[in-house]
Protein backbone atom coordinates (compact mmCIF):
# COMPACT_ATOMS: atom_id res chain seq x y z
CA UNK A 1 0.00 0.00 0.00
CA UNK A 2 0.99 3.61 -0.49
CA UNK A 3 0.69 5.03 3.00
CA UNK A 4 1.37 8.52 4.28
CA UNK A 5 2.41 9.06 7.90
CA UNK A 6 2.50 12.27 9.93
CA UNK A 7 3.35 12.46 13.65
CA UNK A 8 6.47 10.80 15.02
CA UNK A 9 6.23 11.09 18.79
CA UNK A 10 6.40 8.36 21.39
CA UNK A 11 3.66 6.42 19.61
CA UNK A 12 4.09 7.45 15.99
CA UNK A 13 7.74 6.57 15.53
CA UNK A 14 7.50 2.86 16.42
CA UNK A 15 4.21 2.57 14.51
CA UNK A 16 5.83 3.95 11.37
CA UNK A 17 8.79 1.61 11.86
CA UNK A 18 6.46 -1.42 12.01
CA UNK A 19 4.75 -0.39 8.78
CA UNK A 20 8.06 0.06 6.98
CA UNK A 21 9.40 -3.26 8.22
CA UNK A 22 6.19 -4.93 7.02
CA UNK A 23 7.02 -3.77 3.49
CA UNK A 24 4.57 -0.88 3.19
CA UNK A 25 5.51 2.17 1.11
CA UNK A 26 5.58 5.21 3.38
CA UNK A 27 5.52 8.89 2.46
CA UNK A 28 6.37 11.05 5.48
CA UNK A 29 6.29 14.68 6.53
CA UNK A 30 7.14 16.38 9.80
CA UNK A 31 7.21 19.98 11.00
CA UNK A 32 10.58 19.16 12.55
CA UNK A 33 12.39 17.66 9.59
CA UNK A 34 14.78 15.63 11.74
CA UNK A 35 11.86 13.79 13.37
CA UNK A 36 11.34 11.82 10.15
CA UNK A 37 15.02 11.01 9.55
CA UNK A 38 14.64 7.51 11.04
CA UNK A 39 11.84 6.70 8.57
CA UNK A 40 13.82 7.96 5.58
CA UNK A 41 16.74 5.81 6.72
CA UNK A 42 14.37 2.82 6.64
CA UNK A 43 13.22 3.58 3.10
CA UNK A 44 10.39 6.09 3.49
CA UNK A 45 10.00 8.94 1.00
CA UNK A 46 10.32 12.39 2.55
CA UNK A 47 7.70 14.90 1.37
CA UNK A 48 7.99 18.66 1.41
CA UNK A 49 4.41 19.31 2.48
CA UNK A 50 1.26 17.74 3.91
CA UNK A 51 -0.35 18.06 0.48
CA UNK A 52 2.48 16.10 -1.12
CA UNK A 53 1.89 13.29 1.38
CA UNK A 54 -1.82 13.25 0.53
CA UNK A 55 -1.44 13.37 -3.24
CA UNK A 56 0.62 10.18 -3.37
CA UNK A 57 -1.12 8.07 -0.71
CA UNK A 58 -4.10 5.75 -0.54
CA UNK A 59 -4.20 6.13 3.24
CA UNK A 60 -2.65 8.86 5.38
CA UNK A 61 -2.07 8.09 9.06
CA UNK A 62 -1.86 10.96 11.52
CA UNK A 63 -0.79 10.71 15.14
CA UNK A 64 -0.63 14.10 16.84
CA UNK A 65 -1.58 15.72 20.13
CA UNK A 66 -5.08 17.18 20.06
CA UNK A 67 -8.23 18.08 18.17
CA UNK A 68 -6.91 21.35 16.76
CA UNK A 69 -3.79 19.62 15.41
CA UNK A 70 -5.84 16.96 13.62
CA UNK A 71 -8.30 19.53 12.26
CA UNK A 72 -5.44 21.60 10.82
CA UNK A 73 -3.86 18.59 9.15
CA UNK A 74 -7.25 17.41 7.87
CA UNK A 75 -7.80 20.73 6.07
CA UNK A 76 -4.41 20.48 4.34
CA UNK A 77 -4.85 16.82 3.47
CA UNK A 78 -8.34 17.39 2.08
CA UNK A 79 -7.01 19.90 -0.42
CA UNK A 80 -4.85 17.22 -2.07
CA UNK A 81 -6.57 13.89 -1.40
CA UNK A 82 -7.88 11.92 -4.37
CA UNK A 83 -11.47 10.65 -4.04
CA UNK A 84 -11.52 7.30 -2.29
CA UNK A 85 -8.57 8.09 -0.02
CA UNK A 86 -8.67 7.40 3.73
CA UNK A 87 -7.51 9.68 6.52
CA UNK A 88 -6.68 7.30 9.38
CA UNK A 89 -6.15 9.20 12.64
CA UNK A 90 -4.60 7.49 15.67
CA UNK A 91 -4.76 10.59 17.87
CA UNK A 92 -6.99 10.97 20.92
CA UNK A 93 -9.34 13.85 20.14
CA UNK A 94 -12.88 15.00 20.90
CA UNK A 95 -15.59 12.75 19.42
CA UNK A 96 -17.29 15.86 18.03
CA UNK A 97 -14.11 16.90 16.25
CA UNK A 98 -13.87 13.44 14.65
CA UNK A 99 -17.46 13.66 13.44
CA UNK A 100 -16.91 17.14 12.01
CA UNK A 101 -13.75 16.12 10.14
CA UNK A 102 -15.54 13.04 8.78
CA UNK A 103 -18.41 15.16 7.47
CA UNK A 104 -16.09 17.58 5.70
CA UNK A 105 -14.00 14.78 4.21
CA UNK A 106 -17.17 13.07 3.01
CA UNK A 107 -18.02 16.11 0.88
CA UNK A 108 -14.78 15.47 -1.04
CA UNK A 109 -15.28 11.72 -1.38
CA UNK A 110 -12.72 10.97 1.32
CA UNK A 111 -13.19 8.74 4.38
CA UNK A 112 -12.12 9.68 7.90
CA UNK A 113 -11.41 6.94 10.41
CA UNK A 114 -10.75 7.74 14.06
CA UNK A 115 -8.66 4.95 15.53
CA UNK A 116 -7.32 5.90 18.97
CA UNK A 117 -5.19 3.27 20.65
CA UNK A 118 -4.49 1.94 24.11
CA UNK A 119 -1.18 0.49 25.21
CA UNK A 120 1.11 3.49 25.36
CA UNK A 121 4.64 3.68 24.08
CA UNK A 122 5.37 0.13 25.18
CA UNK A 123 2.40 -1.20 23.20
CA UNK A 124 3.47 0.81 20.16
CA UNK A 125 7.01 -0.56 20.32
CA UNK A 126 5.81 -4.14 20.80
CA UNK A 127 2.98 -3.85 18.24
CA UNK A 128 0.48 -4.90 20.89
CA UNK A 129 -1.81 -1.87 20.79
CA UNK A 130 -5.56 -2.18 21.28
CA UNK A 131 -7.11 -0.23 18.39
CA UNK A 132 -10.69 1.05 18.66
CA UNK A 133 -11.92 2.57 15.44
CA UNK A 134 -14.88 4.43 14.02
CA UNK A 135 -15.72 4.64 10.32
CA UNK A 136 -17.56 2.85 7.53
CA UNK A 137 -17.59 -0.91 7.99
CA UNK A 138 -16.72 -1.35 4.30
CA UNK A 139 -13.27 0.08 4.99
CA UNK A 140 -12.21 -2.83 7.21
CA UNK A 141 -10.43 -4.85 4.47
CA UNK A 142 -8.36 -1.81 3.43
CA UNK A 143 -7.43 -1.03 7.02
CA UNK A 144 -6.60 -4.59 8.06
CA UNK A 145 -3.03 -4.63 6.62
CA UNK A 146 -2.24 -1.57 8.74
CA UNK A 147 -3.95 -2.64 11.93
CA UNK A 148 -2.50 -6.15 11.80
CA UNK A 149 1.09 -4.93 12.10
CA UNK A 150 0.40 -2.31 14.78
CA UNK A 151 -1.76 -4.01 17.37
CA UNK A 152 -3.02 -7.17 18.96
CA UNK A 153 -6.65 -6.19 18.40
CA UNK A 154 -8.68 -3.82 16.23
CA UNK A 155 -12.39 -3.45 16.96
CA UNK A 156 -14.78 -1.35 14.92
CA UNK A 157 -16.99 0.51 17.38
CA UNK A 158 -19.30 2.29 14.93
CA UNK A 159 -19.31 5.30 12.63
CA UNK A 160 -16.69 8.07 12.74
CA UNK A 161 -16.35 9.44 16.27
CA UNK A 162 -17.26 6.16 17.93
CA UNK A 163 -13.60 5.22 18.33
CA UNK A 164 -13.05 8.35 20.40
CA UNK A 165 -15.98 7.51 22.66
CA UNK A 166 -14.46 4.06 23.23
CA UNK A 167 -11.09 5.64 24.06
CA UNK A 168 -12.83 8.00 26.51
CA UNK A 169 -14.36 4.97 28.24
CA UNK A 170 -10.93 3.30 28.37
CA UNK A 171 -9.26 6.35 29.90
CA UNK A 172 -12.11 6.86 32.36
CA UNK A 173 -11.77 3.35 33.75
CA UNK A 174 -7.97 3.48 33.81
CA UNK A 175 -7.65 6.80 35.64
CA UNK A 176 -10.49 5.94 38.04
CA UNK A 177 -8.52 2.80 38.92
CA UNK A 178 -5.33 4.82 39.41
CA UNK A 179 -7.22 7.08 41.84
CA UNK A 180 -8.54 3.96 43.64
CA UNK A 181 -4.94 2.71 43.96
CA UNK A 182 -3.92 6.08 45.37
CA UNK A 183 -6.67 5.96 47.97
CA UNK A 184 -5.71 2.40 48.92
CA UNK A 185 -2.10 3.52 49.34
CA UNK A 186 -3.18 6.50 51.42
CA UNK A 187 -5.25 4.25 53.69
CA UNK A 188 -2.45 1.71 54.13
CA UNK A 189 0.11 4.42 54.84
CA UNK A 190 -2.19 6.14 57.36
CA UNK A 191 -2.61 2.79 59.14
CA UNK A 192 1.16 2.35 59.30
CA UNK A 193 1.13 -0.62 56.93
CA UNK A 194 3.54 -1.14 54.02
CA UNK A 195 1.51 -0.46 50.87
CA UNK A 196 4.06 -2.47 48.87
CA UNK A 197 2.96 -5.60 50.76
CA UNK A 198 -0.70 -4.65 50.51
CA UNK A 199 -0.32 -4.25 46.76
CA UNK A 200 1.46 -7.61 46.48
CA UNK A 201 -1.41 -9.31 48.29
CA UNK A 202 -4.08 -7.56 46.22
CA UNK A 203 -2.44 -8.46 42.91
CA UNK A 204 -3.29 -12.09 43.67
CA UNK A 205 -6.92 -11.30 44.44
CA UNK A 206 -9.99 -9.80 42.82
CA UNK A 207 -8.53 -6.26 43.03
CA UNK A 208 -5.62 -7.28 40.81
CA UNK A 209 -5.36 -5.11 37.69
CA UNK A 210 -2.90 -3.57 35.30
CA UNK A 211 -3.45 -0.24 37.04
CA UNK A 212 -2.53 -1.71 40.43
CA UNK A 213 0.48 -3.48 38.93
CA UNK A 214 1.90 -0.48 37.07
CA UNK A 215 0.69 2.67 38.79
CA UNK A 216 0.33 1.08 42.20
CA UNK A 217 3.92 -0.08 41.82
CA UNK A 218 5.10 3.47 41.33
CA UNK A 219 3.15 4.55 44.40
CA UNK A 220 4.73 1.78 46.47
CA UNK A 221 8.25 2.82 45.45
CA UNK A 222 7.38 6.55 45.25
CA UNK A 223 8.96 6.59 41.81
CA UNK A 224 6.77 9.35 40.40
CA UNK A 225 9.33 10.69 37.94
CA UNK A 226 13.05 10.83 37.37
CA UNK A 227 14.58 13.77 35.47
CA UNK A 228 16.83 11.29 33.68
CA UNK A 229 13.90 9.42 32.21
CA UNK A 230 12.03 10.21 29.02
CA UNK A 231 8.21 10.03 29.29
CA UNK A 232 6.94 7.03 27.40
CA UNK A 233 9.98 4.92 28.30
CA UNK A 234 10.29 2.75 31.39
CA UNK A 235 11.86 3.36 34.77
CA UNK A 236 14.84 1.38 36.11
CA UNK A 237 12.28 -0.91 37.76
CA UNK A 238 10.61 -1.52 34.40
CA UNK A 239 7.46 0.51 35.08
CA UNK A 240 6.10 2.60 32.18
CA UNK A 241 6.03 6.35 32.70
CA UNK A 242 2.84 8.19 31.74
CA UNK A 243 2.76 11.98 32.01
CA UNK A 244 -0.30 13.00 34.03
CA UNK A 245 -0.96 15.95 31.70
CA UNK A 246 -1.94 13.47 28.97
CA UNK A 247 -4.53 11.79 31.16
CA UNK A 248 -5.73 15.25 32.18
CA UNK A 249 -6.19 16.15 28.49
CA UNK A 250 -8.09 12.93 27.81
CA UNK A 251 -10.30 13.50 30.84
CA UNK A 252 -11.20 16.98 29.59
CA UNK A 253 -12.40 15.39 26.35
CA UNK A 254 -14.52 12.76 28.05
CA UNK A 255 -16.06 15.25 30.49
CA UNK A 256 -16.99 17.54 27.59
CA UNK A 257 -18.65 14.63 25.77
CA UNK A 258 -20.49 13.56 28.93
CA UNK A 259 -21.76 17.11 29.38
CA UNK A 260 -22.89 17.29 25.75
CA UNK A 261 -24.99 14.12 25.93
CA UNK A 262 -26.03 14.38 29.58
CA UNK A 263 -24.30 11.22 30.81
CA UNK A 264 -23.99 11.09 34.63
CA UNK A 265 -20.44 10.20 35.70
CA UNK A 266 -20.36 10.76 39.49
CA UNK A 267 -17.11 8.89 40.20
CA UNK A 268 -15.31 10.37 37.22
CA UNK A 269 -16.31 13.91 38.22
CA UNK A 270 -14.48 13.47 41.52
CA UNK A 271 -11.44 11.96 39.82
CA UNK A 272 -11.48 14.88 37.35
CA UNK A 273 -11.14 17.27 40.30
CA UNK A 274 -8.19 15.26 41.62
CA UNK A 275 -6.51 15.54 38.22
CA UNK A 276 -7.15 19.28 38.27
CA UNK A 277 -5.52 19.49 41.70
CA UNK A 278 -2.55 17.50 40.41
CA UNK A 279 -2.08 19.93 37.54
CA UNK A 280 -2.40 22.90 39.89
CA UNK A 281 0.51 21.50 41.91
CA UNK A 282 2.67 21.58 38.77
CA UNK A 283 2.98 17.80 38.55
CA UNK A 284 1.67 17.42 35.01
CA UNK A 285 4.96 16.04 33.69
CA UNK A 286 5.10 13.42 36.45
CA UNK A 287 3.51 10.00 36.29
CA UNK A 288 -0.24 9.85 36.97
CA UNK A 289 0.55 7.84 40.10
CA UNK A 290 1.19 11.33 41.56
CA UNK A 291 -2.53 11.27 42.37
CA UNK A 292 -1.28 9.78 45.65
CA UNK A 293 0.62 12.98 46.32
CA UNK A 294 -2.56 14.99 45.82
CA UNK A 295 -4.19 13.02 48.66
CA UNK A 296 -1.12 13.44 50.85
CA UNK A 297 -1.07 17.19 50.23
CA UNK A 298 -4.74 17.45 51.24
CA UNK A 299 -4.06 15.45 54.41
CA UNK A 300 -1.17 17.72 55.47
CA UNK A 301 -3.43 20.75 55.20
Amino acid sequence: MKIGFIGFGTMGQPMAEHLLKAGQELRVWSRRVASADFAVALGAVRCESVQEVASGSEVVCTNVTGSADVEGLATELRSAFAPGAIHLDFSTIAPGAARMIAARHRECGVDFVDAPVSGGGTGARNATLAIMWGGREELAPRLAPIFSVLGKSAVRIGEAGAGQVAKACNQMILVNLIEACAEAAALANAAGIDFGLVREAMLGGSAGSRALEVFGGRMATREFMSPALVPGTVSPKGVPIVEARLHHKDYALLMDEATRIGAPLPVSVMVWQQLNALMAQGWGTQDTSSLLRVLETATRR
